[in-house]
């Protein structure tokens, strides 16, 4: 517990976290500090790109075994995770099964943001972990979507002809949006070029991709602090059930997520990395998909536990807890 609290307050001092606190402090007292759409969109943009290029690059230095067993497991993850978060909420609030399934949805599937904060954390530190963990990231991103509109639809049965053939017009805009939106696409383009093109080739644009990222990943922190700071006021109408699940899954899920890469023959650096993945939640990808699979769904639920509590819990306390967790099981 002691080792957690330094970590925790350690964290706390990062420019990340403060600028996150800052953009949220902004939203309180009404002052504008968003950044103009195309500013957002390339930001988005450069950390999904460079951090499968770095990923792809460390794909060249392993073996397939190595990588097999990991991804098998973070798959498996990626599939029950939403589950659990479909089968909590019955317990812990009133939410319908449409509403649910958009939670689970959103909790299923990752946060590029968060995963970007954890890899600076261990940096930080100076802690190693394994190069394919962006791997891992878009292994993740898919699956959880899918199972948490799936398990939000099965309420909701087709009747006639027309509503089998609006499930089937859905489920394929949901696969464009999951599988070729701009998270996936810009993650495995990135890991594919990555491969190709080697550390000769990445050397030459790794200033840019590495050293200038945490500076990049601030901005964009101050951005969805303001974001989060601004939809607070949406959860007091969700009840206390929701605000609990999106303190307590994470640390379950997380915790899960670390027992499971500690017996994947992970590194302590790595399993913190995958305990992070199954604890955040989208709040980029997951929507779009959302909002197309399950419209009827109350969208601002999920995301505003999803990045007004899960996402800064994670970032203060969440990934000191899981990297505190690994280092016991290591």
């Amino acid at each position: 517990m002691h080792l957690s609290l330094d970590l925790a307050l350690h964290n706390l001092a990062s420019v990340a976290v403060l600028a996150f606190a800052l953009g949220a402090l902004a939203a309180r007292v009404r002052t504008d500090v968003q950044l103009p759409p195309s500013v957002y969109t390339f930001l988005s943009i450069y950390l999904l790109f460079g951090i499968g290029l770095k990923g792809g690059v460390a794909l060249r230095d392993v073996h397939f075994v190595d990588v097999a067993i990991p991804s098998v497991t973070t798959l498996a993850l990626g599939a029950v995770i939403p589950v659990l978060a479909f089968g909590s909420l019955k317990w812990v609030t009133r939410m319908s099964a449409l509403d649910r399934g958009a939670v689970a949805a959103h909790y299923g599937s990752t946060s590029l943001v968060t995963f970007s904060a954890v890899l600076l954390f261990l940096d930080n530190l100076g802690v190693q972990y394994e190069g394919f963990t962006s791997t891992l990231l878009t292994i993740m991103e898919v699956p959880g979507i899918v199972v948490g509109i799936a398990l939000g639809l099965r309420r909701t049965l087709p009747a006639t002809t027309d509503d089998q053939r609006d499930r089937r017009s859905r489920w394929r805009t949901i696969a464009h949006e999951t599988l070729l939106g701009r998270t996936a696409f810009m993650l495995i383009g990135g890991l594919i070029i990555g491969f190709a093109a080697g550390h000769a080739n990445y050397d030459k644009v790794a200033p840019f991709f590495k050293d200038v990222q945490p500076g990049m990943l601030a901005l964009f922190l101050l951005h969805l602090g303001y974001i989060a700071g601004s939809r607070i006021g949406t959860l007091r109408h969700a009840g206390f059930g929701l605000v609990a699940f999106a303190l307590a899954f994470p640390v379950v899920v997380g915790s899960l997520g670390v027992l499971a890469g500690h017996v994947a023959g992970l590194s302590i650096g790595g399993a913190t990395v995958l305990g992070v993945l199954c604890a955040s939640a989208s709040y980029i990808a997951a929507p779009a998909a959302v909002s197309v699979g399950l419209p009827e769904a109350n969208q601002s639920l999920p995301v505003a536990a999803s990045l007004g509590i899960t996402f800064p819990f994670n970032l203060i306390v969440g990934i000191p807890l899981l990297y505190a967790l690994a280092q016991t099981l290591g």
